[in-house]
């Protein structure tokens, strides 16, 4: 697989010591840190490995990955692995696609506080789905949900939405039996926007009163109790958006939309198409824009400054420790294995369909690098360090 044309690393390679010292103070150690990991991601400022084909005698040099969650290159290993884990919790059921979205004027605030907030976010929404799919009006059944945060817009703007990966029903209370939701509509969005509009504004409230957000510039005077309350006033009011989609077809499907949503970053490198004296300049998707809609398109181009770049990337950085992947009811991580034993044998479903990880191949270690040129395993002829220098390059192969 070769180098992707254009890089973030080499946005950041190119433009980022300069801005660093033109915004010294003003960036978070959290930021500073991603810049570096994703500048030196895959290069011999990490270290690596000298390798060699045991098939075709091919020599290379690996360089190690820096593994930093925010780094396009490190995502697609790291999802590989966490989808493996998930093979054994499908259920032979449809699956649902729900978003629940912060509105604007919360998605400012949830800047300045993001480990309260996106929290808030996560457990509201949690709450909100298996609230209305257990009430007998609605479902009447214990449900599990996964639930991704995403903080970004195509353009790289602040946007805050969980994504939510729902099984169509759940166990009914007496624990033995499941119930499905109707083929086609899992709950009503009206219901779910209502209860998670109501609820994150109580635990907005909550937090305000409990002293744990805090308010900048243009926000300072929301500090104030009774600023805070009425700049609450009008969110009481708007509408806030849950959206869910048509169920998945099938189970595989749910697996690879999870592969392109779970490790996904603010950008990946596939999008960049350009870096040269008016910027940086990549593919977005405007969503405001229909389907279908008549001589025009959702896709298109945006070229921005690259300190404009690189502030919006940055702006999706991550407090540390927090965990952007999150399971909530019958898949919470503490109740996941017998939740799921139930369900199966509610559904039917016999222990030997239950997929798990690695059941193709049992026992065989997959290599850990595969040739570019013929796919064989490559032995590890070195391995340097941090700041440790080769002893030597690869002998070239004579032909």
């Amino acid at each position: 697989m070769g180098r992707a044309t254009l890089e973030v690393a080499d946005i950041f390679r190119e433009f980022g010591p300069a801005w660093r010292d033109a915004r010294r103070g003003h960036l978070s150690l959290g930021q500073l840190k991603v810049m570096s990991a994703i500048e030196q991601c895959r290069s011999a400022a990490l270290g690596g490995h000298v390798l060699r084909c045991e098939g075709c005698g091919t020599d290379q040099i690996a360089y190690n990955s820096c593994r930093n969650r925010h780094c396009p290159k490190c995502q697609s290993g790291a999802a590989k692995r966490w989808l493996d884990a998930r093979q054994a919790d499908l259920l032979p059921v449809e699956y649902y696609h729900v978003v629940f979205t912060l509105p604007a004027p919360v998605a400012d605030i949830a800047y300045q506080n993001k480990a309260v907030i996106y929290g808030l976010l996560f457990d509201v929404a949690a709450e909100t789905l298996l609230r209305i799919a257990g009430d007998p009006k609605h479902l009447g059944a214990s449900i599990g949900a996964t639930l991704v945060l995403h903080t970004w817009g195509s353009a790289l703007t602040h946007h805050p939405h969980v994504h939510g990966i729902v099984p169509g029903g759940g166990l009914a209370p007496d624990g033995k039996s499941w119930i499905a939701c109707r083929p086609g509509f899992f709950l009503s969005v009206r219901v779910l926007s209502r209860l998670f509009r109501r609820r994150f504004l109580e635990e907005l409230v909550r937090v305000h009163q409990a002293g744990r957000l805090q308010f900048f510039g243009e926000h300072a005077a929301l500090a104030d109790a009774t600023a805070f309350k009425a700049w609450l006033a009008p969110l009481r009011q708007c509408e806030w958006v849950v959206y869910a989609k048509r169920p998945f077809a099938g189970p595989q499907a749910v697996l690879a939309y999870l592969s392109r949503y779970t490790h996904r970053v603010a950008i990946s490198n596939s999008r960049l198409i350009a870096m040269d004296e008016r910027g940086v300049t990549f593919r977005w998707k405007d969503y405001r824009v229909k389907d279908g809609a008549k001589g025009k398109t959702r896709r298109k181009t945006m070229t921005l400054g690259a300190d404009e770049f690189m502030r919006r990337f940055l702006l999706h950085v991550l407090p540390g420790g927090f965990h952007r992947i999150r399971h909530y009811g019958l898949l919470a991580n503490g109740n996941r294995k017998a939740s799921l034993a139930l369900a199966r044998e509610s559904l039917g479903e016999p222990a030997s369909a239950v997929p798990s990880a690695g059941a193709e191949n049992p026992g065989i270690q997959q290599p850990t690098f595969v040739c570019w040129h013929c796919g064989r395993a490559m032995l590890i002829l070195q391995t340097f360090t941090r700041g440790q220098t080769i002893r030597a390059p690869p002998m070239e192969r004579v032909q």
